[in-house]
C-alpha cells in the first residue's frame, strides 16, 4: 500500500502502539477527573480545571520540558520510579506515551464532563429506589448513558496522540525505532533532500488512521443509540 517499506512500517506500528498505550493509561484518570469536575464543587475547583486545560494553551514544548524535569532520569517522579520499579520514560517509547497522553489529557475530560452534567439525576435515583446500589446503578444506568462521551473523548485523544509532536521531541527526542512516531518521522524526512516523496507517504498514512477513527466512532456510537432504550 503506498509503496511503504518496512521502516514505514515500523515507524506506523510503533505510532498506533504509543498512542493506544496513551489513551488506555489516559482514559481511567481523564474519568475520574470528569467525574470529579462534573459532581462536587471543592476549593480550588477553578484551579483543578486550569491545571487539566494546559496541556491545550502552553506551547507543547514547555510540557515536553517539564515532563523532562519530572520525569527525566533524575527528575522528581522519573528517579524513583526507575530506581523502584525498573520503570524508564526518558529517551523511550514509554516516554513518548506519556508525553501523548498528556497532551491528550484535555480532550478527553471535557466530553465525558460534559456527557456527566447531562445526565438526568432522577434516572439515578430511581435506579436507587428500586433496589440497585451505586455499583449497579452506576454499571446500569450512568454508564450506558456516558458511553458516547467516554467514546467521543477516547477518539479525540487518540487522533491528538497519533498526531502529538512537540512535547514528543522535547521529551524523547527523535530516535528511530523508539521515540520516532508518525510526526516526527513526517518531520525528519521534509528535513531531508528528496524526502518529500517518502513524508507525502507518511502524511497520507497519518490522515487516513485520523479519518478511519473518526468513522469508527461515529459507527460505535450509532450501534449505541441504536441499542439504548427509549
Amino acid at each position: 500500500m503506498l509503496g511503504l517499506t518496512e521502516a514505514d512500517w515500523g515507524i506506523i506500528l510503533l505510532s498506533l502502539r504509543i498512542a493506544l498505550v496513551a489513551i488506555l493509561f489516559a482514559l481511567p484518570l481523564a474519568f475520574a477527573a470528569a467525574w470529579l469536575l462534573a459532581r462536587h464543587s471543592f476549593p480550588g475547583k477553578s484551579l483543578l480545571q486550569a491545571i487539566i486545560t494546559l496541556p491545550l494553551v502552553l506551547p507543547p514544548v514547555v510540557t515536553g520540558y517539564l515532563l523532562l524535569l519530572w520525569f527525566g532520569a533524575r527528575g522528581a517522579f522519573g528517579a524513583p520510579l526507575n530506581e523502584w520499579f525498573g520503570i524508564s520514560f526518558a529517551f523511550r517509547w514509554t516516554g513518548a506515551a506519556l508525553a501523548a497522553g498528556v497532551m491528550a489529557f484535555p480532550l478527553l475530560v471535557r466530553p465525558m464532563r460534559l456527557s456527566i452534567e447531562n445526565i438526568d439525576r432522577g434516572l439515578e435515583e430511581a435506579a436507587r429506589t428500586l433496589g440497585a446500589g451505586r455499583i449497579v446503578a452506576f454499571l446500569t444506568v450512568t454508564l450506558p448513558m456516558l458511553l458516547p462521551g467516554i467514546i467521543a473523548g477516547a477518539v479525540l485523544g487518540f487522533a491528538k496522540a497519533l498526531g502529538e509532536f512537540g512535547a514528543t521531541i522535547t521529551f524523547v527526542s527523535n530516535i528511530p525505532g523508539e521515540t520516532q512516531t508518525l510526526s516526527l518521522a513526517i518531520y525528519s524526512l521534509m528535513q531531508t533532500p528528496a524526502g518529500d516523496s517518502a513524508a507525502l507517504k507518511l502524511i497520507l498514512v497519518s490522515a487516513f488512521l485520523s479519518v478511519a477513527a473518526v468513522i469508527l466512532s461515529e459507527w460505535l456510537q450509532r450501534r449505541f443509540d441504536t441499542r439504548r432504550p427509549g
